[in-house]
């Protein structure tokens, strides 16, 4: 198909099979992603040992923190440049991409250089134990080294879904996923590298992804490509990536603001292996939450192309498909987790502390799960049409304005089941802020 039919597509096909069309593919990549999640975290946890796994959780600040500054700009730029082609604006389509592949270098170069030398106090501050800290350490210097490389690849697969090819960001996620696997089995399993041979796994299958995504758009054929003169930063187009991609920016620091202190929260409470258990708990979560994030990445080009074309109509009945599917693919992750969390647990560890503990974590955690998927659909449509400060205050709600409280007071009441307690009463209070306020936009909105 041409690729500029391919675009315009997005205004004329009908809602519910273009969302299928678009979501599909950002679902089987993420359920993909998650499936590695989980294979890395066992191998580890199997492997390596219990106390891997608790080191393993200390870094998921550094990788919300790193997530942050790649979605400033991979989700900033793919959500302009959707608009831009719903306004058949190609040239500068093509100079919003050359700036994505400019500000990921600088932004991944600085910040890999910055953690680099101060990575054991940042760990440390991250709830590192003596214990926790050589394996924390020894996992994020090959991830830092490779920082550039990981923010380059998510960002460009942003793109690739923006620019009316999402089978494309599929195929890309699926081959670093399975080469992943792969490369995990054979670091830690085979050559016995410990939780090194994960993080090498990791860098090397994004660099292989992205040597093919740039060859992708090296083709002259495509609709957006890589040329000459695209690259040097227009204020402009940095201010408008940066103005959209802010939101996301803020969930993922306000991830790893949440992170730090819930770990060192369950190091108070309940010690080094409370923290894997929320290693354990955050990966389970995760594996449906993908789903989710797959279905937002397919709504965000038709969202914004018909945003940016005055098709309302499209735009809200693609909205309403997603709050649908979201809700009923997080209902089912609920009930899983209420009836079997001791045999998900058992996936991660044999060691019987852990085991119990993340069992209990998993239901604790899961608790109202199935209300998450609306406010997630609902905070990412307000930023594909621009509403920046509804989407930011819709994106800090639910963690920084109730979760960090709530994870501070509830422990004084019921100890470690308090810090547990607070996610899901995080959950539906942010649920219950993010309803009316779309009720209120949707008003305004028709009027």
């Amino acid at each position: 198909m041409d690729n500029k039919q391919a675009a315009l597509e997005l205004g004329q096909k009908p809602v519910g099979q273009l969302l299928w069309q678009y979501a599909l593919p950002a679902i089987v990549a993420m359920t993909a992603s998650s499936l590695y999640n989980i294979i890395d975290r066992a191998m580890i946890g199997q492997v390596v040992g219990p106390e891997a796994i608790a080191g393993l959780g200390i870094t998921f600040p550094f990788m919300n923190l790193s997530g942050a500054f790649g979605a400033a700009v991979g989700v900033g730029a793919s959500t302009c440049i959707s608009v831009k082609l719903g306004q058949k604006d190609y040239q500068t389509a093509e100079h919003l991409l050359g700036n994505t592949v400019t500000l990921n270098l600088i932004i991944g170069l600085a910040f890999m250089v910055v953690c680099l030398i101060f990575l054991d106090p940042i760990l440390r501050f991250f709830g590192a134990s003596d214990v926790t800290l050589p394996y924390a350490r020894e996992f994020m210097t090959v991830i830092l080294l490779g920082n550039m490389i990981t923010h380059m690849y998510f960002g460009m697969n942003a793109v690739l879904r923006a620019a009316g090819k999402p089978r494309h960001a599929m195929y890309s996620v699926l081959f670093t996923v399975g080469m992943n696997i792969l490369l995990v089995i054979a670091f830690v399993w085979w050559f016995r590298w410990g939780i090194k041979g994960a993080a090498l796994a990791t860098v090397t299958s994004q660099t292989l992804a992205l040597c093919w995504q740039m060859w992708v758009f090296s083709n002259p054929k495509e609709l957006l490509h890589l040329k000459r003169g695209i690259y040097r930063l227009k204020t402009d187009l940095v201010r408008n990536i940066i103005s959209i991609g802010i939101s996301p920016f803020l969930m993922n620091v306000t991830s790893c603001v949440i992170v730090i202190f819930m770990n060192n929260q369950f190091v108070h409470y309940g010690g080094d292996m409370a923290v894997g258990a929320y290693s354990i708990a955050n990966s389970v979560v995760m594996v449906f939450f993908m789903f989710v994030i797959g279905i937002t990445q397919g709504m965000q080009p038709i969202v914004g192309y018909n945003y940016g074309a005055e098709k309302f109509d499209r735009m809200l009945r693609c909205l309403w498909l997603a709050i649908a599917c979201a809700t009923s693919i997080l209902l089912v992750g609920w009930a899983l987790s209420m009836l079997f969390p001791w045999q998900i647990a058992r996936i991660f560890t044999t060691d019987a502390k852990l085991l119990d503990m993340a069992a209990r974590g998993i239901k604790l955690d899961m608790l109202v799960f199935f209300v998450v998927g609306s406010q997630a659909v609902i905070t990412n449509f307000f930023q594909c049409i621009g509403k920046v400060k509804i989407s930011i205050f819709l994106s800090l709600s639910r963690q920084l304005i109730l979760l960090l409280p709530m994870a501070y007071v509830f422990p004084f009441w019921w100890g470690l089941d308090g810090v547990w307690y607070s996610m899901p009463a995080s959950d539906f209070g942010s649920f219950a802020m993010t309803i009316p306020l779309l009720m209120w936009y949707m008003r305004k909105f028709k009027s």
